[in-house]
């Protein structure tokens, strides 16, 4: 879709797409362990997702915002973009009827705390409308009072996760100040009119145009009322928030350059890219835990210098009490560098301390057991007891979401064969967690 009277599907898919997002939402659902700016919104506002799409343009059995990747489905990642933004009160995720035991079920899965689940129409603005008079329900079907309805109302696509909180701040507060406003981006092609024919009728001036992004936000009373006036023709053919707006309310939207993370999930492709961000986003750092062994943190010393290259960022610590349980919340995956055969114990605290966080509900963290063997200890690939046992202890931790790999390093006293060790524990280590490859769940790779 179009601003300027041009009506067009917003979902073009341009060079820029897809594009990594600043800062994508890893924390618990509901928790932000990132802190931009504080932002101030003295006003109630709330949310609209339509999600009642069939998803025919990926080619899949599965609507597109039910298809998982790394153990969630896609509309639970979005669902988390915005229930991490303290300022937002109520999410209301419009499905259709056959999937509303599903959105539950996800909801409960995931622990949503922010989302209500009501059913959508036969086409999208009917969907949208479901949303908007949910938001304004009493405790009947009446409209509710004005003072418990949301100030502002943003909707947005299900299926965009990699909305940041610093552009829904725009957009509310342009909302709030002129009624509407919504995200645009420039034409990457340029669009033509066809005759009946199939043969071209005009084109348009590129530079003029922009395509219509979601998120959009109205203030209530504007989108309540644009749809209580507006056509049966409008509800069945429509696709423009704003321009019912414009033409029921007198309402000209406001319209906010939004970056190029905003782009939607729309062929089976996007799923993929959507998967490698999310992947990239999780990897960037990494927790290295010593426990206290000098001959670890020498390894680790020399692993943390290896990542500089690799573009990760590591962490060194002994133990994760104190101050350093911090890590548990913050951080996705961890090395456990061990320097004796009895070193799973030390893994299986680290998973239990995951456990007590419920760190493993939106994403799998990843543990490397990395052990570390003296020049003079024989090998433990040899032996069937060790391999066996880590193999045991994935299997469970990938129950629990976690996923378990295992490294053996042998600390040989020739420094140059020493630091070929090194970096290829690092490359290894920096592989497994960009990867989160469950097929090598439970391996015992040789350094």
């Amino acid at each position: 879709m179009e601003v300027n009277n041009t009506d067009m599907q917003g979902d073009h898919c341009g060079p820029d797409r897809p594009a990594h997002p600043g800062i994508f939402p890893t924390g618990e659902a509901g928790k932000s362990e990132h802190k931009p700016a504080e932002r101030s919104v003295d006003f109630p506002v709330s949310v609209v997702l339509p999600a009642g799409g069939t998803g025919e343009r990926t080619g899949l059995q599965t609507p597109k915002q039910f298809c998982s990747f790394l153990g969630r489905p896609l509309i639970s990642y979005t669902i988390q973009a915005f229930e991490r933004v303290s300022w937002i009160q109520c999410i209301v995720v419009v499905v259709a009827k056959e999937n509303m035991d599903l959105m539950t079920d996800i909801i409960q899965r995931f622990q949503h705390r922010k989302v209500r689940v009501v059913p959508g129409g036969s086409t999208r603005h009917r969907s949208i409308c479901n949303g908007v008079l949910a938001l304004g329900e009493g405790d009947g079907e009446e409209q509710s009072p004005a003072a418990d309805r949301p100030k502002v109302v943003i909707i947005h696509d299900a299926v965009r996760p990699f909305v940041e909180e610093d552009f829904l701040y725009k957009i509310a507060m342009a909302a709030k100040e002129h009624g509407a406003a919504g995200a645009i981006r420039p034409l990457v092609s340029t669009v033509i009119a066809t005759t009946s024919e199939g043969y071209l009728d005009h084109s348009l001036e590129r530079a003029k145009y922009r395509a219509s992004e979601m998120p959009q936000g109205f203030t209530y009373d504007v989108i309540y009322q644009a749809y209580q006036r507006c056509t049966e023709s409008d509800f069945e053919f429509g696709t423009e928030c704003l321009h019912l707006a414009l033409q029921y309310c007198g309402t000209n939207a406001k319209l906010i350059q939004g970056p190029p993370t905003l782009w939607k999930v729309t062929y089976k492709r996007d799923l993929a890219a959507a998967e490698s961000i999310i992947k990239e986003t999780l990897s960037q750092s990494a927790c290295i835990i010593t426990g206290g062994s000098a001959h670890a943190a020498t390894l680790a010393d020399g692993l943390q210098k290896a990542a500089e290259g690799l573009h990760m960022e590591l962490d060194v610590i002994q133990d994760l009490m104190g101050e350093n349980t911090g890590y548990l919340l913050k951080e996705w995956n961890f090395i456990q560098i061990s320097v004796n055969r009895s070193g799973l114990s030390e893994v299986e605290d680290l998973l239990k301390d995951l456990e007590a966080v419920n760190r493993a509900l939106l994403h799998p963290p990843v543990i490397i057991w990395v052990h570390l063997r003296a020049s003079d200890e024989p090998s433990i690939s040899g032996t069937v007891a060790e391999p066996a046992a880590i193999m045991d202890l994935a299997s469970a931790a990938k129950l629990r979401n976690v996923l378990l790999y295992g490294i053996q390093v042998h600390q040989s006293k020739d420094t140059e064969r020493w630091e070929r060790s090194v970096l290829k524990v690092a490359e290894i280590t920096s592989a497994l967690i960009r990867e989160r490859s469950p097929a090598l769940v439970g391996q015992l790779l040789q350094a």
